[in-house]
């Protein structure tokens, strides 16, 4: 071996060694970046061809890079329910486009936030893309992918669809044998009739409106009670019910059994929309309002027939223990969440909730040969084949957890040593050059 095959030896190593400082400073600046993986210098032997194969003696050194990029980084938590990580296998689909128009790219950089239109973008400036829930909360199938967005309800109302009444009626109380709605309701006073026990309770309309329907009942006969349902508001707002006056949405009679418990409800002849369930103690009354808002059918279960678990009829005074009512008034997008299987939940004030996105992972067959873009980002190569898209938790998928980011792999005190060791190599490979370069001269200066 020459000593000129000596110096190019160590200049060969002292290129090898800037390069692992570079992959070391590299790591140490990334130390705290949201998703990073820790790179890795390689070192292999390089012969030179001309001295003939397999003699050591003239072996150089060349490097490369890898990175871990399947390496699980420590979970930590953050404030922002838009902040994600996986947990597990898979990568979040991001475009550089928040329109989709922009390039595809794969990231566990999960520092997502809303932009100035509501969506969801890292740090590195990638829009986050999902499956766009229907009002159902079901995703269609074909879906296309788009920007997750956030912002963009304004609001959510329900319509009530139940109402659940627990009373107890006097049993001792006057019997009336005036009351016929031929003369006169309940519900207007008329004829001279004024009911025993009323209650009025709100319900909810499409739009979120709230509209007040009262109850009542009045004592016909021995455990035999007259009912009327009507709308405390302006009569003409909701649409007639058979032959009942405006504004009566329902009328009838309950019978109780001698134990005080339900017996029966049967609506009036005159009612001919209201029907009673199967198991007989729940009435469902048709209201086609005048007012634009949607039409509504609401069931008003009265308690199960031969139990007091709704309404009953003993000797204590007429009360109202209890009613509920389901739907929401209007109520204003509060805040969102993300569960495990990657559904986005958007939150309202009134307590509603309603699936808005569907989050999907992409795993690769080998993930490790994906190429690295500017933002901790990767792109497809045919060395990582193309991405398997499914939903979190199925399959090779990990799951996603919200309000937490995936710390970066970096171990400073690895770094630490490898820049330790990294500087003494290379000041070693100086002296092989320094020394090469003395014996060089020393040659040039022999007489």
């Amino acid at each position: 071996m020459s000593l000129y095959g000596a110096m190019m030896i160590g200049v060969s190593a002292l290129d090898a060694f800037s390069n692992a400082l570079s992959t070391t400073s590299s790591n140490i600046a990334n130390v705290n970046t949201v998703g990073y993986k820790t790179g890795a210098t390689t070192f292999s032997t390089l012969l030179a061809g001309a001295m003939g194969e397999g003699d050591m003696s003239q072996a150089g050194v060349i490097t490369g890079t890898d990175q871990n990029i399947g390496q699980q980084g420590l979970l930590q938590t953050a404030s922002s329910p838009t902040d994600l990580a996986i947990s597990g296998n898979g990568f979040f689909m991001v475009n550089s486009k928040s329109d989709m128009s922009g390039g595809d790219y794969y990231t566990r950089a999960g520092d997502f936030s809303p932009d100035a239109n509501g969506n969801l973008s890292n740090s590195a400036g990638f829009y986050l893309m999902g499956y766009a829930c229907g009002p159902d909360g079901s995703v269609a199938p074909g879906a296309a992918l788009s920007a997750v967005n956030v912002t963009n309800l304004t609001g959510k109302a329900e319509p009530t669809q139940n109402m659940t009444i627990q009373a107890n009626l006097q049993s001792s109380t006057d019997i009336n044998t005036d009351y016929d709605l031929d003369t006169g309701s309940m519900m207007f006073g008329s004829g001279g009739i004024t009911p025993d026990f009323t209650r009025t309770i709100n319900i909810y309309d499409s739009q979120g409106g709230s509209k007040p329907i009262t109850v009542s009942y009045l004592k016909t006969g021995d455990n035999t009670w007259a009912y009327e349902v009507s709308y405390a508001g302006t009569p003409t707002d909701v649409g007639q019910n058979g032959a009942l006056p405006q504004g009566l949405l329902s009328a009838g009679t309950m019978v109780f059994n001698t134990d005080g418990t339900l017996k029966s409800i049967t609506p009036d002849s005159e009612d001919t929309k209201s029907t009673v369930s199967p198991d007989g103690g729940s009435l469902s009354i048709p209201m086609n309002w005048t007012t634009g808002v949607a039409a509504q059918t609401v069931s008003i279960n009265f308690g199960t027939p031969g139990s007091s678990n709704g309404m009953s009829q003993f000797d204590s005074a007429d009360t109202l223990t209890n009613s509920t009512v389901d739907g929401a008034l209007f109520g204003t997008l509060s805040g969102v969440s993300v569960g495990a299987d990657g559904i986005v939940t958007a939150q309202f004030s009134n307590g509603l909730t309603q699936k808005i996105f569907e989050i999907p992972l992409a795993t690769f067959t080998n993930e490790n040969g994906l190429g690295a873009v500017n933002g901790n980002a990767y792109a497809e190569t045919a060395n990582s084949g193309g991405p398997v898209i499914g939903g979190a938790g199925e399959g090779n998928a990990g799951q996603i957890q919200g309000s937490a980011l995936e710390g970066s792999t970096v171990d400073l005190a690895t770094e630490f040593t490898n820049l330790i060791t990294t500087q003494r190599a290379y000041t070693a490979s100086t002296r092989v050059i320094t020394t090469a370069s003395d014996m060089l001269q020393t040659l040039e200066q022999m007489q």
